[in-house]
């Protein structure tokens, strides 16, 4: 299915679409299993929601893109609690919570959007 998911009830994309390395099912992987981990990113390379950057670096065939800033409007993450897409700009603005169920996200996940995002 295009977006990188399928759609569950009310327009969400069900966890299970995430890829990535023992990924569970709120998406946090091996690489990242803390309780606010539960953000997935659609890599615009492969159209795919994956756990994390090292999770595509493992899977995927092909090398990681960015998400360009004239995108940022797009949705491309994922809360793996709800299953709700974000767009890029909702999600760098946000306050590390999910709009769509307030779980919490990983703060410290900021450290790493330039793996994701153009700047």
């Amino acid at each position: 299915m295009g977006a990188g998911g399928a759609r569950g009830p009310g327009g969400t994309i069900t966890p299970a679409r995430i890829h990535g390395v023992a990924v569970d099912r709120e998406g946090r992987c091996r690489h990242w299993r803390g309780a606010t981990d539960v953000v997935a990113i659609r890599f615009p390379c492969c159209d795919r929601y994956f756990a994390c950057h090292a999770c595509h670096e493992a899977l995927a065939d092909h090398p990681a893109g960015q998400w360009d800033r004239a995108d940022f409007d797009r949705p491309a993450v994922l809360c793996g609690a709800c299953g709700t897409a974000h767009t890029i700009r909702a999600y760098l603005s946000g306050a590390d919570r999910c709009p769509a169920c307030g779980a919490g996200f990983n703060p410290r996940c900021r450290l790493h959007h330039p793996l994701y995002f153009q700047g």
